[in-house]
C-alpha cells in the first residue's frame, strides 16, 4: 500500500475515536490497528513513524508508541 492510503485510513481512524468520550483515544487508535490492520501494514505504519509520520493525526502517532 501507498504512504498516502496508509495515512489517510490511520487518520480515518483517528478521527473516529476522537468523537469518542474518555481521555484516552489513542489508547482506542491502538487497539484498533492491533485488532484489525495486518502485520504488514503495522511495520508500514511503524517505519513511516520512524521517518518523522508526516500528515499523520497526533492520535496515530500517539497510538504508535504502543504500537
Amino acid at each position: 500500500m501507498t504512504d498516502a492510503k496508509m495515512v489517510l485510513m490511520a487518520n480515518q481512524i483517528a478521527a473516529f475515536f476522537a468523537t469518542q468520550p474518555g481521555g484516552d483515544q489513542a489508547a482506542g487508535v491502538a487497539a484498533h490497528l492491533k485488532d484489525f490492520w495486518e502485520p504488514r501494514m503495522l511495520t508500514q505504519l511503524k517505519a513511516y513513524l520512524g521517518k518523522g509520520g508526516e500528515g499523520l493525526n497526533d492520535l496515530v502517532i500517539e497510538a504508535g508508541k504502543t504500537l
